[in-house]
């Protein structure tokens, strides 16, 4: 309207100025002339005949300078001189030229001269729908919260139709569409569009809407533009975080490695932006156990283990997880996670022992219990199936056996026990799963078998023998017996007496706590060299069980008796004599015997000769053995005629005892010795038949002791049943002097009372209160073994 405006006031403007020249100068101004053509026709479309319609002579137009003046800059019309036609010399727009809605005039003037006219023709260019109408943009955006209401109003770009009058904008269409709508506001001439919300947006739902906007004029046919409107749904925070389900159920393995991530949470949030940014928290109501075994990543929603997973603790967990985003205010989701742990074999089997007893008696019968066993598996299934049994290298005698109840047995014995061959045992109970691989645990039961009293007292050996020393301490020990007992305790406590009918109670004491023997008097080997007697060991058992042993006692000799001179003997008693010799005998010559005896035996009873005292040694010898004097050389004239030798006589006891002799030795002449000697022979018979009677009687003596000894030996060695010999040996030694010796053989011992001449390489050992020559025994390695 303005532009029409401003183009009527110019043409007005200068109608006034051309009528003011035209007065001042004197011209004519003729009337006005109207044409009307649409805009955009051809180049040289006649517009009208001017000047016919102005009356002028067309011959004179060409002299008269017939032309036509356009204020405009651009020459859209012309005259044609010849024929006095307007016509178009330029295609016009009328929107280009008048720019406005209103009437489109163009004034042009028609000039001749001689005389000067000026015509005024106007020509109406009227409106061709020619233009559509346009946006001033292509495309416009809005940004509309989904929580806007309905009837929310937006105003739209209004379009421009260059056309007017019916040509112009008549209306706005929107593409069909459930949310938007379009209002028209008129105002003055223009027709502004607003775009009017008549459904909530929903972001999720559709998050952006594309509609296009036409704006329609009214020619024929009409002509249209168009906008295209870009609706961005702006997301506010209506939509909470949703897990894909709402229970979860997975399972795990126990034991699994911590750290290990076992599932993910994924929540979804159809917001955007900060609204649809999810964090996951587990639960704050769950039990505490399950903060300590599981985590639960904020962003990731991994869910890792973070204690240890154990199946016999728990074989299900409950999670509650929460996921919630960050709008504000933030909303949140739930689901529960189910975690289901699948047993794995990793505990062994536990066994766990009720003992009745760890003590069993050696006269429990067959199947009598001794402990109950109670088997468990943690694990479960399969894993959790028990096998038992009794492990060992041989065989006891003892068996599981299974009771009404599964996995509970009861250790019974299978056959008789004997303490005294085994009184301990370790019985080892093997239980093993069926997991795989297996897993197996021992379990060890000390039982310990209880001692009846089914064993009698033992002796070692029987008959038991003792070698005691004459002259010992009266009430001193002088041996002990000892027994065993197989069982233990009272069962085995041995008490000892003397048998009864045994007649050495008036000289023997027997301690019943420990076996040792006390003599109630010193014996004398010369005496009594042997006796026996029974001993009784008797255990403490109820019913008391006993035993008795047979003990032989030899009494060895002491060297308790001195030498005692049986030739020469005065008759005073004292040993002296005389004896006379002829002076012409020669070197070796016998001139006497010094003759002893001893009554002790062995070493003690061997007597040695020496010459304590001699007038002259080159004279006289003695032999050490024999006690013979023999003479070493021949008598001079220088010789005295009488001699005395002193002859010490000592036996080989540990402290020897002696005797001294002393002869006289009178050296004479022939016919005085030969005389001398049939006096003295009466006498030496008379003597020498006393000296026989009393080496008979000892003689006698001692082959009668040999004797019992032997028959005692032999008894002996018959009533024993292992390998018993005993021998007694009289070394012919003698030679001279009254002693023996004899040697036996008692079980693993070889015994010898010792002569004169000893065996080369025997020792002596005390023993039971005696000295006793032991002979090593060739036939054995081992050593002595003292009674």
């Amino acid at each position: 309207m303005g532009i029409e405006r401003q183009t009527r006031t110019r043409v007005c403007s200068w109608f006034a100025f051309h009528l003011a020249l035209l007065l001042f100068v004197g011209k004519r101004v003729l009337g006005e002339i109207r044409y009307s053509i649409p805009e955009e026709v051809k180049e040289g479309t006649v517009v009208g005949n001017v000047a016919k319609d102005l009356g002028l002579d067309i011959t004179s137009l060409s002299d008269r300078r017939f032309r036509v003046v356009s204020e405009s800059k651009d020459v859209l019309f012309e005259v044609n001189q010849d024929n006095g036609v307007l016509y178009v010399l330029k295609k016009i727009d009328r929107e280009e030229l008048c720019q406005g809605s209103g009437a489109c005039l163009m004034e042009l003037k028609v000039i001749v001269e001689n005389p000067l006219e000026i015509h005024y023709v106007v020509v109406g260019i009227t409106d061709v729908n020619d233009h559509p109408p346009s946006f001033p943009e292509k495309e416009q955006t809005f940004e509309i919260g989904e929580q806007i209401l309905p009837g929310r109003r937006f105003q739209l770009h209004t379009a421009r139709d260059p056309d007017a009058g019916i040509n112009s904008i008549r209306t706005y269409t929107l593409t069909s569409n459930e949310h938007f709508e379009v209002d028209i506001r008129q105002s003055d001439e223009d027709k502004i569009p607003f775009l009017v919300l008549k459904k909530s947006l929903d972001r999720e739902q559709k998050n952006k809407h594309t509609l296009l906007v036409t704006a329609v004029d009214g020619g024929k046919p009409p002509r249209s533009g168009t906008l295209n409107v870009s609706i961005i749904v702006l997301d506010s925070n209506d939509n909470r975080p949703i897990f894909s389900q709402e229970v979860y159920q997975i399972e795990i393995q126990e034991n699994v490695p911590v750290g290990t991530s076992i599932f993910r949470m994924n929540a979804t949030d159809r917001d955007e932006g900060t609204n649809s940014e999810i964090e996951y928290s587990l639960g704050k109501t769950l039990k505490k156990k399950v903060y300590d075994i599981f985590e639960l990543d904020k962003l990731t929603g991994e869910i890792r283990v973070k204690g240890v997973v154990d199946y016999e603790e728990n074989d299900v967990y409950k999670l509650d997880v929460e996921a919630s985003d960050k709008g504000q205010p933030p909303s949140a989701g739930e689901c529960r996670v189910i975690i289901k742990i699948k047993d794995v074999n990793d505990n062994p089997p536990q066994i766990e022992v009720t003992s009745l007893s760890n003590t069993v008696s050696e006269d429990s019968k067959p199947g009598t219990m001794i402990s109950l066993i109670t088997m468990r598996d943690k694990d479960s299934g399969i894993n959790g199936k028990i096998i038992s049994s009794i492990t060992s290298d041989v065989g006891l005698p003892f068996e599981l056996k299974p009771s009404y109840k599964e996995n509970i047995y009861s250790v019974v014995t299978k056959e008789f026990l004997d303490r005294e061959q085994i009184s301990h045992y370790e019985i080892t109970i093997k239980a093993t799963d069926c997991g795989e691989p297996p897993l197996s645990t021992f379990k060890t039961l000390n039982i310990q078998i209880s001692d009846v009293n089914d064993n009698s007292p033992q002796f070692q050996q029987n008959p038991l023998q003792f070698y005691l020393t004459e002259n010992n301490v009266a009430g001193a020990s002088i041996f002990s017996i000892s027994a065993s007992d197989n069982d233990v305790n009272d069962n085995a406590a041995i008490s000892y007496h003397i048998a009864r009918g045994n007649d050495v109670t008036s000289f023997l004491n027997v301690n019943s706590d420990n076996g040792h023997i006390t003599a109630l008097k010193s014996f004398d080997f010369e005496t009594l060299k042997t006796f026996q007697f029974q001993v009784v060991a008797t255990d403490s058992g109820t019913p008391s069980l006993s035993n008795n042993v047979t003990v032989n006692v030899f009494i060895l000799d002491q060297n308790d008796n001195a030498p005692v001179i049986l030739y020469p003997v005065s008759s005073n008693g004292s040993a002296e004599g005389v004896e006379e010799i002829p002076r012409n005998v020669n070197a070796g010559h016998l001139v006497t015997k010094v003759r002893a005896y001893d009554a002790d035996i062995g070493y003690n009873g061997w007597l040695l000769f020496s010459l304590q005292e001699v007038t002259d040694h080159s004279l006289f010898g003695l032999d050490r053995y024999t006690g013979q004097i023999r003479t070493l050389r021949s008598f001079t004239e220088t010789d005295e005629a009488e001699h005395k030798l002193v002859i010490l006589v000592k036996d080989n006891g540990n402290v020897s005892l002696s005797a001294t002799a002393t002869v006289i030795v009178k050296v004479v002449e022939p016919k005085e010795a030969f005389a001398a000697s049939d006096v003295k022979s009466s006498a030496k018979d008379e003597e020498g038949n006393d000296v026989t009677f009393y080496l008979m009687i000892t003689l006698g003596s001692v082959s009668v002791l040999f004797l019992i000894s032997i028959i005692v030996l032999i008894a002996m060695q018959c009533s024993k049943t292992t390998d018993y010999t005993s021998k007694y040996l009289q070394e012919t030694n003698y030679d001279g002097t009254l002693c023996h010796s004899i040697q036996y053989r008692s079980g693993d011992k070889r015994y010898m009372l010792v002569g004169p001449r000893m065996s080369i390489g025997s020792t002596i050992v005390p023993g039971s209160h005696a000295n006793t020559l032991v002979l090593p025994d060739r036939r054995r390695g081992s050593g002595e073994v003292r009674l």
